[in-house]
Parts: structure tokens; C-alpha cells; sequence
């Protein structure tokens, strides 16, 4: 009998009891795309649309053995990197996942909630460059968070692709540096890898206050599409689709009296299903 497997991925990230960002955010995101999820929660936050009055971390020991668990066990086929709310979490991540070094990561440096709120330790910053950034295969920071790593600030798309440049000397492969937070009718997101190749995405502003939880879904989404097999031209594309249909299918939703949800499920995938392969089922994997 033939055997199958889902394409999987894990997200290492905070948990949003709102729903609408982080951990479930990730999860609706994985499920929307025909993937299986999985998770390492980084810590708990009380959140709502409203923004967040509280975050409990998870022990670094806790998080690890999280990822340990899931790795060993199903076998991601990619990683996606959200909140890290400490410097010991990012040293602990870090010296977990570099004996996962052949699965692609996608690092959100999650520093800023939608709603204005920190989310993250001013000396986690350094950790965070210093650890995780050169073991991501790209790096999806928003303007805000864009600036703090490159040291400059980011008025155009010139601005944006220097920024993109100076994110790159951390060792991370590549680097989309999303633009949402730019003023005017076109939204511009820059991709830069360490070859060179340059992308650059152009598309319309959606007029929403339901925008919680966009950078989580986006990486997300990107991580998904890896683990699909898909190249990373091609996820890019794929995600930037997505999440503009989503923000456009849930901007007419009242969800909470502040920054709402995206519609993840507008249009769901069946979750995939891939033949094993002859010598996986010969080795028991």
C-alpha cells in the first residue's frame, strides 16, 4: 500500500489570545495553504485587537525541547521564526536549530504588535542579529523593524534596498523588506539575496483596519510554499498573493473594537498529500 506524507512546517513564535497574530495566526496560515502545523511557543501574551497588556516568556529549556520533539519526530519541512522575546530565547533557539541546518527558516524579527505595542527586550536586538539572522534562509522585516537593524531610517524604496543591503552583512540569505508602513496608493516590498537578485513588489493599498497579525501570515505563508518545494521566487510571489487577498476578503469584518484579523480562510487548500518515497518507507522514516 502506498504511504503518504503532509508537507509540514513549524512555527516558533508567541501565542496571540486574540487570534488574530502569532502562533494562530501561523496555524490558520499553514492550514489555508494545504499544510500540516506545528509549534514551539516562545511565550503567552495577553492581547486582544486592542494590543497587548501582557506577555509571559516560556523557560528557554521548554521552547527547545519543543523543537526538539517536533523535528526529530515529523520532520518539518520548513521553519518560521515570530516572537522571541528574550536574548536567552534567541541563544536557545539558535543552538537548537543548527542541528536542523538543511531546513530553510523564514525569520519575522517580530519587535512591534500592529497595535504599537513592544514585543521584545531592547537587548534582544543584538541577540537576534547576532544568532538567528545568519541562520535564516530570508528575513522579512517591516519598515520599523527594518530600520532598527539596518541603522538607518527608510523614507523610499531607494531607502529600502540600501536597508535590504546592510540587513544582508548579518549572514542571513536573503532579506524581503516589506514597505506597508510607507505612505501612498502602491505598496513596494524589496527582495535582496546575497547573490544579488533583486525583486521588487509592487501592489495597491488596501483601505483596512483589519491588519492585525499581516507579518505573521506573510512569513507564514513563505514558509509554507517551502515546504511545498516550491522556490523561493515562487513563494514570494505565492505569499504576497495570499495575503493580499486576505487582507482584501476581511476588510468589510468587524472583529473587537481594534485592529482585526485578516480573512485567512478565503479560499482554503485541501491539506497536501506527497507519495513517500521507496527508500523512506525501506529506512522506517
Amino acid at each position: 500500500m502506498k504511504k503518504y506524507r503532509y508537507p509540514a512546517v513549524l512555527t516558533i513564535a508567541g501565542s496571540d489570545s486574540g487570534g488574530g497574530a502569532g502562533i494562530q495566526a501561523d496555524l490558520k496560515t499553514f492550514s489555508a495553504l494545504g499544510c500540516f502545523g506545528t509549534s514551539a511557543i516562545t511565550a503567552i501574551t495577553v492581547q486582544n485587537t486592542c494590543g497587548v497588556s501582557g506577555i509571559h516568556s516560556i523557560p528557554p529549556a521548554i521552547v527547545q525541547e519543543q523543537i526538539r520533539a517536533v523535528m526529530d519526530d515529523i520532520k518539518p519541512s520548513s521553519i518560521k521564526i515570530g516572537m522571541v522575546h528574550s536574548t536567552e530565547l534567541a541563544q536557545a533557539i539558535a543552538e537548537v536549530l543548527r542541528n536542523y541546518a538543511h531546513v530553510p527558516i523564514v525569520l519575522d524579527p517580530v519587535m512591534v504588535a500592529t497595535s504599537g505595542d513592544k514585543l521584545i527586550e531592547d537587548n534582544t536586538i543584538s541577540a537576534l542579529t547576532k544568532e538567528l539572522l545568519p541562520l535564516a534562509e530570508v528575513v522579512t522585516p517591516n519598515l520599523d523593524e527594518a530600520q532598527i537593524l539596518a541603522g538607518m531610517r527608510i523614507h523610499s524604496p531607494e531607502e529600502m534596498k540600501i536597508a535590504a543591503g546592510k540587513i544582508l552583512e548579518s549572514g542571513c540569505k536573503s532579506v524581503l523588506l516589506k514597505g506597508g508602513h510607507l505612505q501612498g496608493p502602491r505598496l513596494y516590498d524589496v527582495f535582496l539575496d546575497q547573490t544579488g537578485t533583486e525583486y521588487v513588489f509592487e501592489a495597491p493599498a488596501i483601505k483596512s483596519h483589519n491588519t492585525h497579525g499581516t507579518g505573521c501570515t506573510l512569513s507564514s505563508a513563505i514558509a509554507a510554499f517551502l515546504a511545498q518545494g516550491q522556490t523561493m521566487a515562487s513563494a514570494l510571489k505565492n505569499a504576497k498573493d495570499y495575503i493580499h487577498q486576505a487582507i482584501e476578503s476581511g476588510k468589510d469584518v468587524k472583529t473587537g473594537e481594534g485592529h482585526g484579523p485578516l480573512n485567512h480562510f478565503f479560499n482554503p487548500m485541501k491539506l497536501q498529500k506527497y507519495e513517500l518515497e521507496r527508500n523512506s518507507l525501506e529506512h522506517g522514516k
